[in-house]
C-alpha cells in the first residue's frame, strides 16, 4: 500500500522516470572494511529497502565499494523477489 506520491523527472532522453527522492545505499553495506559506513543490522537494512520500494522510490544510489558490494547483493536479492524477502 503506498501512502506517498513521489514526483518524478525524466532522465536525460531516455523513457525512465525517476522518482525525485532515492535511497543512498552505504549504510547497508554492512561493516568490517575499509569502506563501511559503521555498524548497522541487516533487519533495519532489510526494512528500509522494502519501505523504499513499498512507497514507490525507484533508484537506488548504490556501488560495489559500498561494503565490498553488500548493499548491491542486499538490493538485487529484493528487487528479484519483488521486494518479498
Amino acid at each position: 500500500m503506498r501512502e506517498l506520491e513521489y514526483a518524478t523527472r525524466k532522465l536525460g532522453n531516455t523513457n525512465l522516470h525517476l522518482t525525485e527522492i532515492g535511497v543512498g545505499a552505504w549504510a547497508i553495506g554492512g561493516t568490517g572494511t575499509t569502506f563501511s559506513w559503521g555498524p548497522q543490522d541487516d533487519r533495519e537494512s532489510i526494512a528500509a529497502i522494502h519501505r523504499a520500494l513499498e512507497v514507490g522510490i525507484n533508484w537506488i544510489d548504490t556501488a560495489a565499494v559500498y561494503g565490498l558490494g553488500t548493499a548491491k547483493r542486499w538490493w538485487a536479492r529484493r528487487l528479484k523477489d519483488g521486494g518479498r524477502t
